[in-house]
């Protein structure tokens, strides 16, 4: 059974492409047969790996819209042979509208993916920045939701809302959904406002921060421009480090969700030795306010994967 993984916040440029589109590499390295979803009417994680958006005949529209199956759309990257892709086009920004009317509109996503649960382990979907039908489906279909947040004074910006709508997606449509993390993105430890933000974030969802944040790196935002995940482009860069540590960590929660390996260990940064910084703090206003209520539901494991 593939395992969903939503990576989700409405609030743009906060990295979700690009840790969509890193965290599928990444998991397609070690050898888990890994499909990226395009929910995103932009089509960013579509080029992100190298696929020219004017150049896709069928994607993850035809399947919404019109019934095709999901198969039919999927691409796969010559380079990471255990990488698909299920791409998007501008086709989608019209599907909310197309679906709107439609009986049982929040599900339809769900019921694609049902014919793709035995080709893959896990399936990694790129939301959009909104909290609309697309997003609503993609929660409604996922095992659990990755929260990037941006390490900068409007980090939190929208976090209550959206978590509200993570608690509602549980009690009316998924009740196994589940926040598998939290991941700090754009990351600078010589700044006291990152740390700061970490230390918020810590303080606030506790162990579901990932211990290693994304740090602002050149390499990382080059890669999008050549189409290749970080680790394609320069697997010896501090990006590419990042997040292979970030999957191996993703790993560990859902394929030993009993291990307690460093639950407790400080923020780093891969190849640094900058620790986030250890002093209390109070939350951010926008932070300050969520109820907490989310549940702490432990999917499944996977079975393990030979690698």
């Amino acid at each position: 059974m593939a395992y969903v993984i939503a990576i989700a916040n409405q609030k743009g440029g906060v990295g979700k492409t690009t840790t969509a589109v890193n965290l599928a590499a990444a998991l397609a390295l070690a050898e888990r047969r890994t499909l990226l979803l395009d929910s995103d009417p932009q089509g960013n994680a579509t080029s992100g790996v190298g696929i020219a958006k004017e150049t896709v005949e069928l994607s993850l529209y035809e399947s919404l819209v019109e019934g095709r199956p999901p198969k039919d759309s999927i691409l796969q990257i010559t380079a990471l042979p255990f990488l698909s892709v299920l791409p998007a086009t501008q086709d989608l920004v019209g599907a909310e509208l197309q679906l709107v009317d439609r009986e049982g509109r929040e599900a339809i996503l769900r019921h694609i993916l049902e014919d793709l649960q035995d080709s893959f382990d896990y399936i990694v979907v790129d939301c959009p920045p909104s909290l609309g039908l697309l997003t609503l489906n993609v929660l409604a279909a996922a095992n659990a939701v990755l929260i990037p947040i941006q390490c900068e004074y409007y980090g939190f910006e929208g976090i209550s809302q959206l978590l509200n709508t993570v608690r509602l997606v549980q009690q009316n449509f998924n009740p196994g959904l589940a926040i598998s993390g939290v991941l700090l993105t754009m990351y600078d430890s010589r700044l006291n406002l990152c740390r700061q933000v970490a230390e918020d974030a810590k303080e606030y969802f506790g162990a579901k921060v990932f211990m290693t944040p994304i740090p602002r790196n050149v390499r990382l935002a080059e890669a999008p421009s050549f189409g290749k995940p970080i680790l394609l482009y320069d697997d010896l860069s501090v990006g590419a480090k990042s997040y292979l540590a970030v999957a191996q960590e993703l790993l560990r929660r859902i394929e030993s969700p009993g291990s307690t390996e460093a639950t407790s260990a400080p923020l780093v940064v891969a190849s640094e030795s900058d620790v986030a910084s250890e002093d209390g703090a109070a939350l951010p206003t926008a932070a300050a306010g969520l109820s907490g209520e989310i549940s702490d539901h432990d999917p499944d494991p996977l079975p393990e994967v030979t690698t």
